[in-house]
């Protein structure tokens, strides 16, 4: 299960996933870390995969409008240092993982109400818990929330779309290449891959 919340002042985590680990005492050393480096987390997970037991953790700079802005991978491995550090010290995860910190990428997932209003005029997709007129996802630009706190989105026929923050299952920014269409598939300039930048993510190994 995904749990929401947010930190008073600057710093931030928009969304996190620490299910088996103490929460307090992971979120007691990773806080004074990203705060000492001027960065937000968009997401803070304990997961698993093939390689073992991950604590993946994505940065942004915080009120940034362009998705991974300012999240260089020097900025990367000096948080990815401090962390491991901080992390040790506290003794906090009892055994091997490893650490990854990275930027959002392009198609940064989409969160709180701020993220909609921060976000406005870019084009995201939004995966509904019930169809809107016959659709499970939209696809649009976003146009903030209306007075009554509901996502706008404007649709390919131009209709803008109002829906509630509650209705919305999954959502994240859409990457559309030059020549793209956010709505279909155009055919990709010679020598363009047609794909978005990749996001940065230095890794470390921990115990």
């Amino acid at each position: 299960m995904w749990v929401r919340f947010f930190f008073s002042g600057a710093m931030k985590v928009a969304h996190e996933r620490l299910t088996g680990l103490d929460r307090e005492r992971v979120l007691g050393a990773v806080l004074p870390v990203l705060s000492a480096h001027g960065v937000d987390a968009v997401e803070l997970v304990w997961r698993t995969d093939k390689g073992g037991w991950v604590l993946e953790v994505t940065l942004e700079r915080p009120g940034t409008r362009i998705p991974g802005e300012g999240i260089t991978l020097d900025l990367c491995s000096e948080v990815s240092r401090d962390l491991s550090a901080a992390l040790d010290v506290a003794d906090v995860i009892p055994h091997s993982y490893r650490l990854e910190v990275g930027s959002p990428g392009v198609d940064r997932a989409l969160y709180g109400a701020s993220d909609y209003e921060r976000f406005a005029e870019q084009p995201a997709r939004l995966k509904l818990r019930h169809p809107y007129a016959g659709q499970a996802v939209l696809r649009g630009i976003l146009k903030g929330l209306d007075e009554n706190g509901r996502v706008r989105i404007e649709l390919a026929s131009g209709e803008i779309a109002a829906i509630e923050l509650s209705e919305i299952d999954s959502a994240r920014l859409v990457f559309v290449p030059a020549g793209g269409s956010l709505h279909g598939r155009a055919a990709p300039r010679r020598g363009a891959s047609g794909r978005g930048p990749r996001r940065s993510r230095p890794q470390g190994t921990n115990r």
